[in-house]
């Protein structure tokens, strides 16, 4: 499992935002036509850009509704999206949600068509009406953002947090690193420097892929950070939190 059940993420360092107008949990449809929960957060201000927030293997868990908010609160429309309407229903659910066999019975296809479902909503004036569209995921949410830049030619940039870059074996064929070739937009990638399961290497690999393949790049590592170390009771990497914020929010917002 990525964050723990209890993880709830750190504020944004900084302000920059008119505040959240609103916020609610949703039911989607899909592009292929499944309905999935959704979580959204509108900024006030309607010029805002928007975000597509990316879960770890949970779905929709509370730590991405209340990241949703603290996008919205800095001026940043979200929506945070389940994966699992298609074997789990949209019926709200506990922490204690077995989510294991729900995530064996992902797809490709289906996960593509909730992310359409999810980029349509947050452009629809009801998710914000935003014209700039980023993805950003968390562990294997950070894996799917990384892709986004190869599945979609509409984002201006994806993100992810500690998804792994490199292939898990010859069945692997969604290796952000082997689609490279295919990206379209900026990447941010944030990890932990005490990652085991991210090694040095991989991200070297992967900074250099994108390098010689003329894709727009920064991946940060943060000495001495676990894997999902973006967790506000994480007190001794609070520094490592709020650097995060500040680069997510530069790449998200441009400079200034």
């Amino acid at each position: 499992m990525c964050h723990e059940t209890t993880a709830r993420p750190p504020s944004p360092p900084i302000a920059g935002g008119a505040g959240a107008a609103s916020s609610k949990r949703l039911v989607l449809g899909a592009a292929d036509g499944n309905r999935f929960r959704a979580f959204g957060a509108t900024a006030i201000d309607p010029e805002a850009p928007g975000v597509i927030i990316l879960p770890d293997v949970r779905g929709l868990h509370p730590f991405y509704e209340r990241l949703a908010v603290r996008f919205a609160e800095v001026g940043i429309h979200a929506t945070a999206i389940d994966y699992f309407g298609r074997t789990a229903g949209i019926d709200e659910r506990d922490e204690d949600f077995d989510f294991k066999p729900h995530r064996h019975q992902m797809t490709n296809e289906g996960t593509a068509a909730d992310i359409a479902g999810a980029v349509t909503h947050i452009r629809s004036e009801a998710g914000g009406g935003a014209a700039r569209v980023f993805t950003i995921g968390f562990c294997m949410g950070g894996r799917i953002s990384f892709n986004q830049a190869a599945d979609r030619d509409d984002l201006v940039g994806v993100v992810g947090f500690y998804g792994t870059p490199h292939t898990g074996g010859p069945d692997d064929p969604r290796a952000p690193m082997s689609l490279v070739s295919r990206y379209r937009c900026p990447v941010l990638g944030l990890f932990g420097g005490a990652d085991e399961a991210i090694p040095a290497e991989a991200l070297e690999r992967f900074r250099r892929k994108l390098t010689e393949a003329g894709v727009p790049n920064e991946l940060v590592v943060y000495d001495g950070a676990p894997h999902s170390f973006f967790d506000r009771s994480y007190g001794q990497h609070a520094e490592a939190c709020d650097d995060a914020w500040r680069r997510v929010l530069r790449f998200v917002r441009g400079p200034g």
